[in-house]
């Protein structure tokens, strides 16, 4: 049994904010990410509620979103050089640069779009171009973590990550993550490098990476969950929505709350658009979820 890297903390209120569509007497709740406690990522410590930067663009509301975040105790964000075709990168590094030194911003590459639809590309030459644009993109001269995107099926694991480990040994990334493996290509992977993270798709409703969260718990990796809202479908989560209403909160709450109780290498990165959003997300952390509910909504 391993000691899982996850450490407890109850940061300080940040912002007060009204509820008003969750609590009809509209009472005050106080908004942080570190009200979700920290864990170790590597060698660095992070809030459990980090931020997916998928639908983001280069726009001022954007960046002004980032910002907010950061303000609200966010230091993990999470990229890749194949969102909106590279704007994602760009409004990280038009916001921050670097000039943000306690938020972490992880960025991902080796998936690749052509004509027939995304793909993958883990040669070594094609990923030191990658991180090198990357690092032109977000305007810093390291990547706190860098993530094999995909794992192309047409070169062996090992070289991919090996090209990452020589990068990682330039200084031009700081540690190493995997995105979208198994179990089988995780421990290849990690005979070559140190590997802090995986990221692979994990939500309420989409539980097929049970194996791999295991491992992760197991050898202390850091577990992100790509998609941890479901694209917006929990309505299929049986029961979710009456149980919400129950706490007073809605059903992406809850199911966030789930993922933070699950595990705790669990490091969930919901993405949205709207300062709204982004704060009712942060919220969720509050959630004192029960033991029989929890175990109910994980049936």
């Amino acid at each position: 049994m391993c000691d899982p890297p996850f450490v407890e903390t109850r940061g300080a209120a940040v912002r007060t904010i009204i509820y008003a569509r969750i609590d009809p007497r509209e009472m005050a709740r106080e908004v942080s990410a570190a009200r979700a406690g920290s864990l170790r990522l590597g060698d660095r410590s992070v809030h459990r509620l980090g931020l997916g930067t998928n639908r983001l663009t280069d726009t001022e509301p954007a960046r002004a979103l980032l910002r907010r975040a950061v303000e609200l105790g966010v230091n993990f964000i999470d990229t890749a050089d194949i969102y909106q075709s590279n704007a994602s990168e760009s409004t990280l590094g038009q916001t921050f640069g670097n000039h943000a030194p306690d938020v972490m911003i992880a960025t991902k590459g080796g998936m690749v779009r052509s004509s027939e639809g995304r793909g993958a590309d883990g040669h070594p030459d094609y990923l030191r171009r990658a991180v090198d644009a990357s690092l032109r993109r977000l305007g810093t001269d390291r990547i706190e973590l860098y993530q094999l995107h995909r794992v192309d099926p047409e070169v062996p694991i090992e070289t991919s990550v090996g090209a990452l480990r020589e990068l990682q040994q330039e200084g031009k990334i700081r540690q190493i993550g995997l995105s979208n493996v198994t179990v089988d290509e995780l421990e290849r992977a990690r005979r070559v490098a140190t590997i802090v993270s995986v990221q692979n798709r994990y939500n309420l409703l989409e539980r097929q990476q049970e194996d791999v969260l295991a491992y992760c718990e197991r050898h202390s990796i850091v577990f992100i969950p790509w998609t941890p809202l479901a694209r917006g479908n929990l309505a299929a989560a049986g029961g979710l929505a009456e149980m919400a209403a129950r706490y007073g909160v809605t059903p992406h709450q809850l199911a966030l709350r789930w993922l933070l109780r699950r595990s705790p290498v669990m490091l969930p990165i919901p993405g949205t658009q709207s300062q709204a959003h982004l704060e009712e997300n942060l919220a969720a952390a509050d959630i004192e979820l029960g033991e029989d509910d929890f175990r109910r909504l994980g049936e």
